[in-house]
């Protein structure tokens, strides 16, 4: 898949730009795009950018994803995960984030009915969120969201389909801050001052959100057959709307 590209935000103007490079663009922010920008995901994961919120941030980027069946024919692919991804910036710090990035997410899945039951299911769901950071080393601080299970059951024109339960999670946390790899190279002199070094591995924090959407979609961990790793079944057809 090619690096991704994307929309901004940038609270100073309220304008959408093509790149993190504009005046004004903090370097701490477009070292953490860039590094959202690199990652690769596993074919089943469709990814792709999406304009970002203006209010919730002086400096904001997004990304929305879709998960599919690679084994269904083209011309009927089974969507069985979607969601998308917010990082937010704001370089005076935020008191209620304990530090100055914000991930932000919203994922939904259609369940198989069996699952849909378990009474367990939303603190199994919150645990891949943590695990799926802790499985890559990652840090944070702050994690917060919920999970929604919501089932919808049909009638008239449309009460021969199935009931059907749909699975949301919200949830937002803080990335931690690591050395940068290399020796900061600002592009004036003024900012070697005024940039922190560090930055969040955004890279990495984005591959464990795909690992959760692909968890949550059903799909076995890719390259591992690592026994003890449980995911939801896959749908066995594409749903009906």
């Amino acid at each position: 898949m090619a690096a991704v590209q994307g929309h901004l935000s940038n609270g100073a103007d309220g304008a959408d730009g093509p790149d993190a490079g504009g005046e004004g663009t903090p370097l701490a922010f477009r070292r953490a795009v860039a590094g959202l920008r690199a990652v690769r995901v596993r074919p089943e994961v469709e990814l792709d950018p999406t304009p970002p919120p203006r209010r919730l941030a002086p400096f904001s980027y997004a990304l929305e994803a879709v998960v599919t069946d690679a084994t269904a024919a083209d011309d009927d692919e089974d969507e069985l995960a979607e969601g998308r991804l917010i990082l937010l910036h704001d370089p005076a710090g935020h008191d209620a984030w304990r530090g100055t990035f914000r991930l932000v997410t919203l994922i939904h899945a259609d369940l198989e009915p069996e699952i849909a039951a378990d009474p367990l299911l939303p603190e199994v769901c919150w645990s891949w969120l943590t695990g799926a950071l802790d499985a890559r080393g990652l840090g944070c601080v702050e994690p917060s969201g919920t999970v929604t299970r919501a089932s919808s059951h049909y009638f008239g024109g449309i009460g021969e389909r199935e009931p059907s339960t749909r699975i949301e999670i919200r949830a937002s946390w803080t990335p931690s801050d690591r050395p940068s790899p290399e020796p900061a190279r600002p592009e004036r002199a003024d900012e070697a001052a005024a940039e922190p070094l560090g930055v969040p591995d955004t890279g990495a924090h984005l591959a464990a959100w795909c690992d959760l959407l692909c968890q949550i979609a059903g799909l076995p961990p890719a390259g591992t057959t690592e026994a003890g790793v449980v995911s939801l079944p896959q749908r066995r057809g594409p749903q009906p709307r």
